[in-house]
């Protein structure tokens, strides 16, 4: 039989995984001499037990409780059920990794009708004995028979009404006594059974209750949110209650040994004198600044203060502490490592490298990488009471302020009229690029977290939210609803793309800003990090922010959003409309100087660090109208016989729309597809990279460009666009009288790329694995309907353990990265390898892609910080393993 019960002070103490983050701390505290309430804990195995014996606590873990509770009562000298000197205990859950209000407690378990006489007599304090048994009716009602709370507050308020009291202290042990028969008829009409008084089947069904909480929907939701396994379970805590309700000498609190919010070396929490402990978070009475405790118990503070340094130095990082003080007594009833915001992790990480407490390394690892994103977008403020409107998908963080607009040219005329827009759009398409880059942020009542509008404004580092399903948008009306609150034209929202949150009206922010600490974080990654990390930029703006954040080139410039200005669009479609190669050729001689200006921007904006241009990679038709809304112009026209020019233009771009309408574009003609088709597209490219290299080589910069052929599934394709820039290159360095160094490669996108990437190295300098696209055609997942219909659906359920949108597949996309990686360096061990899809930026992706053995990944400009501090992660956690082999 298998040990599932642990005292406090048992020297073979299991690790936290076996007792709980809580009940290894409890064990820790006890054994190093703090004063801790005595008691023992039921391991997490006892809770997988329980579930795997189909809800039922087996017979060798009861004689466990039974024999570890006769220790409990004998340290005390106090026994469970005794009428004369009843012991009095807790019962909190405490899982694996800190899952704070998650799950179920219940305080002063084991009184009843004679044991709160027992304790009105030893206190000599009848108020403090009913007043402590009917918080234990209410708490145990609600948490083990599922008797709402609400009941016993409305009653426990009319009785306040009723007799004039304004606050809990003010009642009577009489008035207490009237409340606990009250508060017994509730548990009987809603229960339909008595309330228990025997503190043996108290303590059972609150251990099981515990058990049955770490499946509850909160404790689900926020696993999901965390990342934290269904399979760990709960530990259970029993521990002997002291009481902080029993008079002006006592006392209960939470601190910080710093402050949470920005990382401050001082004491910050709050304490209430004569409470319980749930009285400090129910928000009954307001609490006092721990700071104050030093005026009204002040050999109390002394003592508290010195137990803080002593857990703070001995777990080596900030904690949160529980305490109650009990007629002058001081008592630790809980450690744990503390929550922190961003800017708190990063100061505290690198002040106690400085104090000695943690080396650079631990600093480094301290930090969680998710974290920074709330240090790189303007925020809002934390202090602020929101209310909520609707709320979507979370895709791009940071807030924004902004007058609703419907349209993407409305958005840009009102932006350059000085205002701030927000677009609000069932979706967004290519076509919306200068809407978006004008707008403040963007909302979408349909796609997913990767969609257009999300991946768009990420690389922009603007707030966005998607899928957002509770809005209806009616863009004919210009307004969208909210049950019945309607949103009109240029209304004023605020949105909260970190959290998915949309509110009414203007809501105060807070700018970013990133702290001398960050900065030095940073640089202490950057000399432990072996993984390169370079930003996708598509401008020379992107691209300087990506060099401000530590980029060391750019790993993805998406050469179609270029092509998306509004002064261009004309000349593009001019080009694809063209009947003939003369036709095309013309439209492609007015685009060929504005591509250089481009190429120049971002060239010159990195300094001399490699830069790869990826080719024109979408269909041709996502550059023309949309066909429906072409149909409707044609259709006004032919009715009421209007300019026969004009209708005659529009039915010509009509059949062309048409003509190239595809019913698959993902796998349609589109990449080198296209580039084979009409190589002349890719040579006006190619000339405007080398021509605008020649210029800046000319004045004595040095660049470097990588020139990247798109969803490459064949070597034969790849072979004749490699020959396509190697000919192009010959002519501009003929014309120029320049020398040039560049590269040519390829985005591994296709799974047939991965399989056959020993042919495809053979005529490639570089492989790029395009993560996104990678992992739609692997799954045979179209991101956009997947996301909106039934991937959430996938995670909930536990069929995906991820969004592989979000985080990279590794058992198949990554096996794909990897033999890709493998068989390219088979044929060509010099070639260079990263990733360029968004996987770029998250940090288990990233620590993947340093294992498998790649150059670099790239991601978003705003997430380049994030990169740089998940690769140096990935480095020190690798080396660790391997000097462990």
């Amino acid at each position: 039989m298998g040990k599932f019960v642990f005292m406090f002070d048992d020297r073979k103490t299991s690790t936290k995984e076996i007792l709980g983050g809580k009940g290894a701390n409890l064990g820790e505290m006890t054994r190093i001499g703090l004063p801790v309430p005595y008691g023992f804990t039921i391991s997490t195995d006892a809770c997988k037990s329980y579930y795997e014996s189909g809800k039922e606590i087996i017979a060798s873990i009861r004689t466990q409780i039974e024999e570890s509770l006769q220790i409990l009562e004998e340290r005390t000298g106090k026994k469970l059920g005794d009428p004369s000197n009843p012991l009095l205990v807790s019962v909190r859950s405490g899982s694996v990794f800190s899952m704070p209000g998650m799950m179920d407690t219940v305080l002063n378990l084991g009184l009843n009708d004679e044991t709160v006489e027992g304790i009105a007599q030893l206190t000599a304090n009848p108020r403090f004995a009913y007043d402590s048994y009917r918080r234990f009716i209410q708490m145990f009602s609600d948490v083990v028979l599922g008797v709402d709370a609400f009941f016993f507050e409305q009653h426990l308020e009319k009785y306040h009404e009723q007799h004039n009291y304004s606050s809990d202290p003010q009642l009577t042990a009489e008035d207490w006594k009237k409340i606990i028969g009250a508060y017994k008829a509730i548990v009987k009409k809603h229960s339909k059974k008595a309330f228990p008084d025997d503190p043996r089947e108290q303590l059972f069904l609150a251990i099981q209750a515990v058990f049955d909480s770490w499946n509850n929907q909160r404790a689900i939701i926020y696993r999901r949110l965390n990342k934290i396994p269904d399979h760990l379970g709960t530990a259970v805590n029993i521990q002997s209650m002291v009481f902080g309700n029993m008079g002006d000498d006592s006392g209960t609190g939470v601190a910080f040994t710093r402050d949470p919010s920005t990382g401050k070396r001082e004491l910050y929490g709050e304490y209430l004198i004569n409470a319980q402990g749930e009285d400090v978070v129910a928000g009954i009475r307001t609490p006092n600044p721990i700071s104050t405790l030093q005026e009204k118990m002040p050999e109390v503070y002394k003592q508290f203060v010195q137990t803080c340094q002593r857990l703070e130095k001995h777990y080596k990082d900030m904690q949160d502490i529980e305490f109650t003080v009990e007629r002058g007594q001081l008592y630790i009833l809980q450690t744990r490592t503390g929550k922190r915001t961003a800017e708190a992790a990063i100061r505290i990480a690198v002040e106690m490298v400085t104090e000695g407490i943690i080396n650079k390394r631990d600093a480094i690892l301290r930090v969680d990488p998710d974290q920074l994103n709330q240090l790189l977008h303007r925020r809002i403020d934390d202090t602020y009471e929101r209310r909520l409107l609707v709320k979507g998908l979370p895709a791009s963080p940071g807030a924004a302020t902004g007058q609703v607009v419907f349209d993407a040219d409305e958005a840009e005329y009102l932006s350059k009229e000085g205002k701030k827009v927000i677009l609000v759009r069932p979706e967004t398409t290519p076509d919306d690029i200068h809407g978006i880059i004008a707008s403040e942020a963007v909302v979408t009542s349909r796609g997913g977290m990767t969609s257009h509008a999300a991946v768009v404004a990420r690389g922009m580092g603007k707030a966005c939210i998607c899928g957002c399903e509770g809005i209806k948008i009616n863009t004919k009306n210009r307004e969208f609803r909210v049950g019945e609150i309607v949103v009109n034209y240029l209304d004023t929202i605020t949105i909260d793309g970190a959290t998915g949150d949309i509110m009414l009206g203007e809501v105060p922010m807070i700018e970013p800003t990133l702290s001398k600490e960050f900065q030095q974080l940073l640089l202490w990654a950057d000399e432990e990090r072996e993984l390169g990390v370079r930003a996708n930029a598509d401008n020379p703006e992107d691209a300087q922010k990506s060099r401000e954040f530590g980029a060391e080139g750019i790993g993805l410039c998406r050469t179609e959003h270029m092509f998306m200005d509004p002064e261009r669009i004309p000349i593009v479609q001019e080009m694809i409309l063209a009947d003939s190669y003369d036709g095309r050729m013309k439209a492609l001689v007015q685009l060929l100087p504005m591509q250089k200006q481009d190429f120049i921007g971002i060239l010159e904006g990195m300094q001399g660090y490699p830069v790869t241009i990826r080719l024109l990679d979408p269909p041709l038709h996502e550059f023309l109208p949309d066909k429906e809304e072409l149909i409707v112009q044609v259709t006004k026209l032919q009715l009421i016989r209007g300019n026969g020019e004009e209708l005659k233009k529009k039915e010509a771009l009509l059949r062309k729309v048409q003509q190239l309408e595809e019913f698959n574009p993902m796998l349609g003609h589109r990449g080198c597809r296209l580039g084979i088709i009409y190589p002349e597209i890719y040579t006006m490219q190619v000339k405007a990279i080398f021509y605008a290299a020649a210029h800046l080589t000319d004045k004595g910069l040095n660049v470097q460009p990588e020139i990247m052929i798109p969803l490459v599934g064949h070597v034969n394709e790849l072979k004749q666009m490699r020959q396509l820039v190697v000919d192009t290159a010959v002519e501009v360095m003929e014309e120029t009288g320049k020398k040039l160094k560049y590269t040519v490669g390829t985005m591994i996108e296709l799974p047939r790329a991965a399989l056959t990437a020993d042919d495809i190295a053979m005529e490639a300098d570089f492989f790029s694995f395009g993560t996104n696209d990678l992992t739609q055609t692997t799954f045979g997942f179209s991101r956009d309907d997947a996301e909106g219909k039934f991937l959430q659906s996938y995670v909930e359920h536990n069929i995906l353990p991820d969004n592989p949108f979000s985080v990279l597949d590794q058992n198949g996309v990554g096996k794909l990265v990897e033999m890709g990686v493998k068989l390219g360096r088979g044929t060509n061990p010099t070639i260079k390898t990263g990733i360029c899809g968004e996987h770029g930026g998250e940090k288990s992706s990233i620590e993947f892609c340093y294992r498998t053995g790649l150059d670099y990944v790239s991601c978003s400009p705003f997430r380049v910080p994030l990169a740089r501090l998940a690769g140096a992660q990935a480095t020190i956690k690798y080396s660790k393993q391997k000097a462990m082999v």
